[in-house]
């Protein structure tokens, strides 16, 4: 019963952010997209330490779904290399994975 992920994502501001989470739950890819502005990102890019504020977006979305997930979230996404990471929670509500599953399609 549980196939769902959870996808951490960062964006360089909230309406990218909001405008791709959108999309992702009009498509039924994602059920449902939690929005953190206000994070601080620190990196190396290029060589040089880069400082950033960014809006985290939390998708849930399915094993099932995630293919084409992944796919139209990188086409949507205005960064060059953008963090993409699927977790796998060990545990989930089975009521809440259920309308996880029932929200999204391959």
């Amino acid at each position: 019963m549980n196939n769902v992920l959870v996808v951490l994502c960062t964006f360089p501001d909230v309406e990218k952010a909001r405008q791709t989470g959108t999309a992702l739950v009009e498509a039924q890819l994602a059920a449902c997209v939690n929005l953190l502005p206000g994070i601080e990102s620190i990196y190396r890019w290029q060589g040089a330490v880069e400082r950033a504020g960014e809006v985290l977006a939390v998708f849930k979305t399915t094993s099932a779904a995630w293919p084409s997930f992944e796919q139209r979230l990188r086409e949507l996404h205005p960064y060059e290399v953008p963090e993409i990471v699927a977790l796998k929670p060990e545990q989930v509500a089975e009521s809440y994975a259920r309308w996880v599953i029932g929200e999204t399609r391959p």
